[in-house]
């Protein structure tokens, strides 16, 4: 039975395309884990800018609670410009990235339905974006 010898001429520079081939696929993928990891860190820092604002708004809220619930107490001590209102927002904006056109904001309505908006914009983002905004709304009552 005959055998067929393929010349090593017709092979030349064969291995050398699988190679630039194989490393442009390596290549590629390498690109594309870094563009998930970076990503994923936006993401992350994302989820812990909502987290603080969730706390930090929670945080006025618990001391709405334990205070005086009457509704003129609530808005003299707590709403935008309150002494107690001062204090958390000086914790605010300790902890999150809060541009100084969008200050959080604290209504307490007559019935006593509190509204409480954090808003917050990461460093990174373009200055024509609006902020990112957490809202809370509870009822105090007495």
């Amino acid at each position: 039975m005959p055998r067929h010898r393929v010349s090593t001429r017709s092979q030349s520079g064969f291995t050398l395309i699988e190679g630039l081939v194989a490393i442009l696929v390596f290549s590629l993928a390498v690109l594309a884990l870094v563009g998930l990891q970076t990503t994923a860190v936006q993401q992350s820092s994302n989820a812990k800018m909502r987290a603080n604002a969730s706390l930090l708004a929670s945080q006025i809220l618990g001391q709405m609670w334990v205070s005086d619930r009457t509704p003129a107490t609530l808005q003299t001590n707590f709403q935008t410009g309150g002494a107690n209102y001062n204090a958390w927002l000086a914790n605010v904006q300790a902890s999150l990235p809060v541009p100084s056109t969008a200050l959080p904001t604290v209504t307490v309505t007559n019935a006593g339905l509190v509204t409480v908006t954090v808003k917050w914009k990461a460093p990174n983002e373009p200055a024509s974006d609006p902020p990112h905004q957490y809202v809370a709304v509870a009822q105090l009552n007495n």
